[in-house]
């Protein structure tokens, strides 16, 4: 066997002249980018999103209007694991927890397929892309979702290439599946590529007769359930919404290429790049290629080729699709293993120059987000990290949070969400937005707060009409004005009116959120 001593020789990275193994390459990875995320978990301020996700764990529901479950459960458990203190890292700690599994899946499911150094390097560059290695630090409900696809699409290797005819593996796809559907609705495109693989690759049409398919399909929906009873029960609210955002529209090249080169931004162009290459020479070959590499493919181009089209019609955000750029890492992992046996100096300093990339550019965010280091003639990219926590801390120095009978607010579910975190919920906080309140149009009812004072909050960048909300109050005035810090450092000014005695109920409408149409509002 000398070829075989050779091919895993060739194989072995080496520190300093001390051979690795690639189960210590992987575990090595796992611990620097567990403790990364913790860090930057502490010392960031949550963001819009995590502010409003943390609601979720406030009010438990069947699901909410934005997202399915997942989110709260995974949120919850890290705050749990806090011993129930609410910090922006206990918030985050669920979320860094999974990825780090995520990576080890990766890993494993690779390794188990190609071999152990491909598992590496895809999970390598799994962390090094510049979205999963936000998002796998951060309360967002991409990384349960990535964790589910992962395991869905590793269980579907089994169920249709290892293990075919077996009922017993369908089983482990539909709770993949299932998982998955809790965590994001895109998981309705997992099957599709299932079906795009059964009708492309020949001798696999058994998959459409067998019982396998069916059975994992209705596992998944069975766990898909609370999120079914719950539209229900709220007219299908949370559907209507999604659906709005895929269709309608004029067609338009622009959002194409806004959507393209927003995906290759959120990766770093030159993962998105590989990822590219290897889809495209698997497209180019597409006849001759065979088991897990079209298995892999017909998965990926289904997402893809979805929001593709959705672009050229609505505003996709960069990071909806790049769940389909994630099933192509074990094919670029299997590459880059190949290139690196071949040549290890080159390989290395290029995965030296990525992950020093990466973390410049963590260390520029965490510096902007907590300091403004840099100027922006317009909105600065990072604001939304920041400031919050000086707000509530100079609503509790006036006294505003302590007054009777009374509730903050904004017209502005993102801000609303912020100011409820920040100050914990120790006081009401509403969102008065009759066309987007989000989860807010839900928590309470309008009735609720007839006879209540408010406190309305309202920032420079999202300024507010008082004659709109004149008619549901007796009276309006000034209380006060401040500025939002960073660093100890004004970067934006912050207004505070008092609303005496509200009057009439402020209605909630999704009429026009859901339309056809729509501009979408952030996700």
């Amino acid at each position: 066997m000398p070829f075989l001593t050779v091919l895993k020789s060739r194989l072995r990275l080496t520190v300093h002249g001390a051979a690795i193994t690639p189960d210590r390459a992987v575990t090595f990875l796992i611990v620097i980018a567990l403790v990364f995320r913790l860090v930057w978990g502490a010392v960031l301020e949550a963001s819009n999103d995590e502010s409003y996700h943390y609601l979720y764990t406030t009010h438990p529901a069947l699901s909410y209007f934005d997202h399915p479950p997942m989110l709260m459960w995974v949120t919850q458990a890290g705050i749990l694991l806090c011993g129930g203190w609410v910090h922006p890292l206990s918030l985050r700690l669920g979320f860094v927890l999974l990825f780090a599994v995520t990576t080890w899946i990766v890993y494993r499911w690779v390794g188990r397929w190609y071999n152990p150094w491909a598992g590496f390097y895809a999970a390598l560059f799994l962390n090094l892309s510049a979205y999963y290695l936000a998002a796998g630090g951060f309360a967002l409900p991409d990384g349960p979702f990535l964790f589910f696809a992962i395991l869905t699409s590793w269980a579907l290797c089994e169920a249709i290439l290892a293990k075919p005819g077996q009922i017993l593996p369908w089983v482990w796809v539909g709770l993949g599946f299932g998982g998955a559907l809790l965590s994001k609705y895109h998981a309705v495109l997992l099957p599709a590529g299932v079906v795009v693989y059964a009708l492309l690759t020949p001798g696999a049409r058994w998959l459409l007769r067998s019982p396998g398919p069916y059975l994992a399909i209705a596992i998944g929906f069975a766990a898909f359930s609370p999120v079914l009873i719950w539209n229900a029960e709220n007219e299908w609210a949370s559907f209507a919404f999604q659906a709005a955002r895929a269709s309608g529209g004029q067609f338009r090249i622009a959002g194409f290429l806004q959507a393209t080169f927003g995906s290759a931004a959120y990766l770093f162009p030159w993962i998105w790049g590989l990822l590219v290459w290897v889809l495209w020479k698997q497209l180019l070959r597409f006849g001759s290629v065979r088991g897990l590499d079209r298995l892999l493919v017909c998965l990926a181009i289904v997402p893809i080729g979805f929001f593709g089209v959705v672009s050229c019609y609505q505003r996709v955000l960069p990071h909806w699709p790049l769940f389909g750029f994630a099933l192509l890492y074990p094919l670029a992992g299997a590459a880059w293993a190949r290139w690196a046996a071949g040549n290890p100096v080159w390989s290395r300093r290029r995965i030296g120059a990525m992950v020093a990339t990466a973390l410049a550019s963590t260390l520029l965010v965490i510096a902007q987000a907590r300091f403004g280091v840099f100027r922006f003639p317009s909105n600065d990219p990072l604001s939304d990290l920041s400031g919050w926590e000086s707000v509530g801390a100079e609503l509790t120095s006036r006294g505003l949070i302590a007054e009777p009978h009374t509730f903050l607010f904004t017209a502005s579910w993102h801000q609303s969400g912020q100011l409820a975190f920040v100050l914990r919920e120790q006081v009401p906080v509403l969102c008065y937005n009759g066309l987007d309140a989000r989860g807010f149009a839900f928590w309470s009812q309008p009735d609720d707060w007839v006879g209540w004072n408010g406190l309305l909050v309202a920032t420079a960048d999202c300024p507010q009409d008082l004659e709109v909300f004149a008619k549901f109050f007796r009276r309006i005035e000034p209380v006060a004005v401040f500025p939002m810090t960073r660093g100890g450092t004004p970067f934006r000014t912050v207004w505070v009116y008092r609303c005496i005695e509200q009057i009439h109920p402020f209605p909630f409408t999704y009429k026009k959120l859901i339309s056809p149409g729509l501009k979408n509002p952030r996700s």
